[in-house]
């Protein structure tokens, strides 16, 4: 079923994105260690299990187990429950955990597309601005509101910026600390909030200002400053378009203005609040300005694997400009009330961008989303092609895999 008339990719861009080859390359310390986890779990799935299916199942996991979280504690001062830690520690693993079979999954079963990167990628940004905001909420971070605005937009800059690096040079690059290590840091700091309670961050280190939770978050800054060292590199070699250009033959600053008008406007906002609307409700704040980011995100993958000029604009800032234009107005509705709206809004226009670009490139290539029609055997080879084929997450996060075993006759990677 169509989602609307208005078709988002042409036929040019699709023909570019069929023709899409993943690039990726990693230097992760904490991937070498797990591959052999990741190998024995997916020699566990089942054969008949698409890799979206598992991608948004992790996905799924985050959030709930994230949202949970927020219930507890939606100004991120309140006192979330030990078990509430804990479960959301066991959802950001579960979720790494899924999202790094997926693409393994995918070359198990012979079912590999170019939507399933666009797809993997795609939840990562949902997800990264989950994460971000149970890290802040397990730590009592509410207590350092631009603080905590800082380290949520900060995740969200680093994932932009990843892909940034990818439309620029073509190849998704992985440092020696990354999103792995990232994700297995927030995970220490939930299972501390749950074995020795979250009030255990402010505690007062003596001689220093700023509590212990401030200080954990701090480490961010260490990974996202050695991050920028590498993203700088991008510039200073120029991109494998033509002249130093993008894949897409634009300038390789362009993709800042999309990601400026999320952050400035959230910033501003922010400041000039005179409800303080952001201090009272962080969680929806940042949930909100963070879908917002997500789909800027994703704007900027298609234009990567369609190899396209990203637009300026986008109809989820509409969001961000309902509460801009109420503080011009000098708070003509509660501000509360409008964030609300703005959130629907954001919400609704992310999840209708992600199913009409899935419609179209499913139609496209012929395939489905969340189904295998034909699993493969493992005494068997796999089938002659057929006119529908499966759509499935393509990525994978180390070259190493390249040496993974096999599995029911199937190459992992």
């Amino acid at each position: 079923m169509q989602f609307y008339k208005e078709r988002i990719l042409n036929a040019a861009q699709l023909k570019r994105l069929s023709e899409h080859k993943y690039s990726c390359t990693s230097a992760s310390i904490l991937d070498a260690w797990l591959q052999p986890w990741w190998c024995w779990l997916v020699s566990k799935t089942p054969l008949w299990l698409a890799p979206n299916l598992i991608t948004i199942l992790g996905l799924i996991v985050n959030i709930v187990t994230t949202l949970i979280l927020i219930w507890y504690s939606p100004d991120a001062r309140q006192e979330p429950p030990r078990w509430a830690c804990a479960l959301c520690a066991l959802g950001v693993f579960v979720y790494q955990s899924l999202d790094a079979i997926d693409g393994k999954q995918a070359r198990r079963t012979g079912s590999q597309s170019p939507l399933g990167e666009l797809f993997d990628h795609g939840c990562d940004s949902i997800s990264t601005v989950f994460i971000a905001l149970g890290a802040c909420i397990a730590v009592k971070l509410g207590d350092y509101p631009t603080w905590m605005f800082f380290q949520c937009f900060c995740a969200m800059t680093l994932f932009y910026c990843a892909h940034w690096q990818a439309y620029v040079t073509g190849t998704l690059k992985m440092g020696r600390i990354d999103v792995t290590e990232a994700q297995y840091a927030i995970i220490v700091i939930h299972l501390i909030s749950a074995i020795l309670g979250p009030d255990v961050w402010t505690t007062q280190i003596t001689g220093v200002e700023f509590p212990l939770g401030v200080h954990a978050t701090a480490f961010t800054v260490t990974g996202a400053l050695y991050f920028i060292a590498n993203f700088t590199a991008t510039f200073r070699d120029r991109g494998c378009g033509k002249n130093g250009s993008t894949v897409a033959g634009t300038s390789i600053l362009s993709p800042v203005i999309p990601f400026s008008l999320v952050v400035v406007p959230a910033f501003i906002i922010f400041q000039k609040s005179e409800s303080h609307v952001y201090e009272n409700h962080p969680a929806l704040y940042i949930l909100a300005f963070g879908m917002v980011g997500a789909k800027v995100t994703n704007r900027l993958v298609v234009a990567h694997m369609t190899k396209s000029e990203m637009e300026l604009y986008d109809w989820s800032l509409l969001g961000p400009a309902m509460l801009f234009l109420n503080q011009y107005f000098n708070n003509a509705i509660p501000e509360y009330y409008v964030l609300w709206l703005c959130t629907l809004w954001v919400y609704a226009d992310l999840m209708r961008y992600c199913g009409q670009i899935c419609f179209e490139i499913c139609e496209h290539l012929h395939i489905r989303l969340f189904r295998i029609p034909y699993p493969p055997h493992a005494a068997q080879p796999p089938p002659s092609p057929k006119p529908e084929r499966n759509v499935t997450s393509d990525s994978e996060k180390s070259e190493s895999e390249d040496s993974a075993p096999l599995l029911n006759n199937n190459s992992i990677s």
